[in-house]
């Protein structure tokens, strides 16, 4: 589970921002959970560009699929609102790797949400895992300092 007391806005490299969306609202008023998960999407894509990894698309030896998430909401949002996107690598296996990634209010470093994406290394063609790739890995390596 992750312990919002243990995270670190600073150790998050990568950021996007958000701005809310009418339609992202649920009948109470406030966005609808899957809705930061979509936001979370949009911006792990825009990290793995940030990073030039082209592995978006299924037809690369060289990709990558989600296997797992864990989220914690820790406020509503409501809109409109402007969000920044955190994100960072935090851990590598041999063909798994985690992006964490956070959501907080823009100017206010107010934590909002927080996941864990596992994702795995992965060859769409072959259908199966890979090694993680040096750029994936040059990334965590950067965080870690």
């Amino acid at each position: 589970m992750i312990n919002k007391n243990n995270i670190q806005i600073s150790k998050f490299l990568f950021w996007t921002e958000i701005k809310t969306r009418w339609r992202d609202m649920d009948a109470i008023g406030h966005l609808n959970h899957t809705t930061y998960l979509t936001y979370m999407e949009s911006s792990r894509v825009e990290l793995y560009e940030k990073l030039g990894y082209p592995g978006l698309a299924r037809e690369m030896d060289e990709s990558a699929i989600l296997a797992s998430l864990e989220v914690n909401y820790f406020h509503q949002i409501s809109h409109p609102e402007t969000l920044e996107i955190g994100n960072k690598i935090s851990r590598i296996g041999n063909t798994s790797y985690d992006i964490d990634s956070v959501i907080v209010k823009k100017n206010s470093n107010r934590l909002l949400c927080a996941a864990t994406f596992k994702m795995v290394a992965f060859n769409y063609r072959k259908n199966m895992a890979i090694k993680v790739p040096k750029i994936i890995q040059d990334a965590y390596d950067k965080a870690k300092c």
